[in-house]
């Protein structure tokens, strides 16, 4: 057993860049679970990614990874840990018997056995190119590499946009048995909300490279709720008690953060539970107390 808590811990990360900055990021993804990273297309993921793999220097903050400073150790916790993109990182005119002998050199704990396993499960070629393959058997190969070497940490980025339901399904179902082994965990980045309420744990949400939300997901989804009610309720709503509302024809649609403290001060007002996608929906137009 490892001695560490969390599989990834990182503490007021800084990135500057002429138009964006990623903004003092902190969050933990605990040992043995999988946490969503959610947040729409240039809202600072990939940049985050790209900072925990060292591919990009940070100005300021930490990271660690598996117990280790993830620039001191980086070798050490390379070794230890797989990414997936979106886009596959291999040459398109290698096949997945050569693959396997290229990644046997580069990784100490390459697992010729379980590789074909998995290549067998998902049913892909051995001897066709890889520039011939569709996009969803791209990232089958890639998620069939990135389990075949005993890594303990995943980190995929948008790893399954762009594929169709079954076979997204598919991958899902893989890394839950892979975090059957509790010393096994995984940050999975990505826009599809639906996904991660399938599996997640735990989800961070970021906007504009921001941390708005941190923690369990059943417990966010559970504290918050929308309030629906017509336009003269609406204005008895104390601005602090909500998040953002949308204005309808027919009335109002507000998020609230803490349902029961809602329900109890405005206890007339229907109040539907919500949903991730909603709650991020919402929480990118906090700006603006009402949109429609």
């Amino acid at each position: 057993m490892s001695d560490y808590k969390n599989a990834i811990e990182i503490e007021n990360l800084t990135k500057r860049y002429d138009g964006f900055t990623l903004d003092n990021v902190s969050f933990n993804v605990p040992k043995g679970s999988i946490m969503g990273f959610i947040g729409q297309n240039g809202a600072g993921k990939t940049t985050t990614i790209k900072l925990l793999l060292n591919l990009i220097k940070k100005d300021s903050g930490t990271i660690r990874m598996l117990g280790l400073d993830n620039t001191e150790n980086e070798s050490e916790v390379k070794k230890q840990i797989s990414a997936v993109f979106d886009e596959i990182p291999f040459h398109e005119t290698l096949n997945a018997n050569q693959l396997n002998i290229i990644l046997s050199d580069l990784f100490e704990r390459w697992d010729k056995e379980q590789f074909f396993t998995y290549l067998d499960r998902f049913a892909l070629p051995r001897k066709k190119r890889i520039g011939e393959l569709s996009k969803g058997m791209k990232m089958k190969l890639q998620i069939a590499t990135a389990l075949s070497h005993g890594a303990r940490l995943l980190i995929m980025d948008e790893a399954t946009t762009g594929l169709d339901p079954v076979v997204r399904n598919e991958i899902l179902d893989i890394f839950l048995e892979y975090l059957q082994d509790e010393e096994n965990s995984i940050l999975m980045s990505s826009h599809i909300t639906t996904d991660l309420e399938k599996i997640a744990d735990s989800v961070t949400f970021i906007d504009r490279g921001k941390i708005l939300l941190s923690g369990e997901k059943d417990v966010i989804v559970e504290n918050h709720a929308v309030i629906k009610c017509k336009k003269n309720e609406y204005k008895d709503i104390a601005p602090e008690d909500f998040i953002t509302a949308r204005i309808t024809d027919f009335g109002a649609e507000v998020m609230v953060s803490d349902k029961n403290a809602a329900a109890k001060k405005y206890s007339g007002l229907t109040m539907d539970s919500t949903t991730l996608e909603e709650i991020m929906l919402y929480y990118v137009r906090r700006e603006k107390k009402e949109w429609q």
